[in-house]
């Protein structure tokens, strides 16, 4: 029997718990052993809970206990959590998290640690939740060279996005309807300023290009100046507004960003709504792929820990699982060398004006805004675009780039 601890007993550390617990003999089949949970590691007590019969306060008591093989980190931040991970994985104890946060920060440090004690430091459920993504990454597609990653990796934005476009909401209003659904926290900051896509896609290009992406590196924009107007753009050139975080890896060198795109119909990404994500790849011999699925909530996020800790129950014998993840940094390209189409919103008064700026001929003007109208700019570089829009200032209501 394997005796592993949670560390966490919140919305997803009470779902490993409850996982174990239901799937016991399934886990056992295909981890070789029974995993059975010695400690679940919070301050709080939970009178009548059952797992009062495991609950610690004190982390030392799972440090120093050799039963004590597996960790799952399910607490969150980089405060405590990166302190006992790191002691956990020093004594030579196998963690497996869902912390993204943690991921993009300590990443390599901890994943050096890990190898040098010839255990695992697994995060599968960082960046979808339930869907297997890095999984596939690291076992997969490892005869492929991806040289593209994009994905909805935030189901809180995708869910605001979804309602502003079919039921006309501003940003503020359907922020209050998320937020008393759960879907979004009392201080919504890291999902709809696009921080937590940012710390997903720097985890999942550096496994994908095998080049560490330090998440503090990537331009980084998220949802709050969408406008119902920007909806309404949209749907005129049968596209939606999808918040996505990009990376691709080119010859010259890779880039990542996250920001909100036109999205059309012929995109796999159009049709992922509500709170739904989504990770497209492509590779040089696969081609285009996508994942697809549950990125969030209790059991679904739990369910890739405990894949993963199955995964660590396997190589216990047999060591660390490789994956991709490298310690030597990328190549990055300066965004102001990425090229792409926009779509620029401008006062009427202005078009003339704009039109020489950025010589374009299409020109979208809707009824129900008379007093705006909007360019769709041909492919031109970050740099170029920010130059030609300054020459406009005052006159430009809104910006998204567009996804080809």
């Amino acid at each position: 029997m394997i005796k592993a601890a949670v560390l966490g007993y919140g919305t997803v550390g009470s779902g490993v718990y409850e996982v174990i617990r239901t799937n016991r003999e399934r886990i056992a089949k295909n981890a070789g052993e029974e995993i059975q949970i010695k400690y679940v590691l919070d301050l709080r007590e939970f009178p009548g809970d059952p797992v009062e019969e495991v609950l610690v306060h004190d982390f030392n008591r799972i440090l120093e206990d050799p039963e004590v093989q597996i960790i799952a980190e399910v607490m969150g931040g980089t405060g405590a959590a990166y302190t006992f991970t790191k002691q956990a994985l020093l004594a030579g104890k196998s963690v497996c998290t869902s912390n993204k946060a943690l991921v993009a920060e300590h990443g390599r440090e901890l994943m050096e640690i890990a190898r040098e004690k010839n255990i695992n430091y697994l995060f599968e459920a960082s960046c979808g939740g339930g869907i297997p993504i890095i999984r596939a990454l690291n076992a997969s597609l490892t005869g492929d060279e991806i040289d593209e990653i994009t994905g909805i990796l935030n189901g809180t934005t995708n869910y605001m996005l979804y309602k502003m476009d079919v039921e006309g909401t501003d940003f503020d209003e359907v922020l209050k309807e998320a937020q008393a659904k759960g879907y979004a926290e009392a201080d919504p900051t890291a999902d709809v300023e696009g921080h937590d896509a940012c710390r997903k896609i720097a985890i999942l290009s550096t496994l994908a290009y095998q080049k560490y992406i330090d998440y503090k590196d990537i331009y980084t924009e998220g949802i709050t100046r969408i406008t119902p107007e920007d909806m309404d753009y949209a749907r005129a050139i049968n596209r939606k507004i999808k918040l996505l975080a990009t990376s691709k890896n080119l010859p010259e060198g890779c880039y990542a960003m996250v920001a909100p795109f036109l999205v059309n119909d012929e995109n796999p990404l159009y049709g992922v709504n509500d709170v739904f994500n989504a990770v497209f790849v492509h590779g040089n011999m696969l081609g285009d792929a996508m994942f697809y699925g549950s990125g969030a909530g209790k059991l679904p996020t739990a369910s890739a820990v405990v894949g993963d800790m199955v995964d660590a129950a396997r190589n216990l014998k047999a060591g660390t699982i490789r994956n991709g993840w490298s310690s030597e940094p990328a190549n990055q390209m300066s965004m102001d060398h990425v090229t792409g189409e926009f779509l620029v919103r401008i006062k009427a008064e202005a078009k003339e004006l704009a039109e020489s700026v950025f010589e374009t001929k299409t020109i979208l003007q809707l009824p129900n805004h008379p007093e705006e109208m909007a360019l769709l700019t041909g492919e031109m570089s970050q740099g170029e675009y920010r130059e030609k829009a300054a020459q406009l200032t005052d006159q430009i209501l809104g910006m998204i780039r567009i996804k080809d």
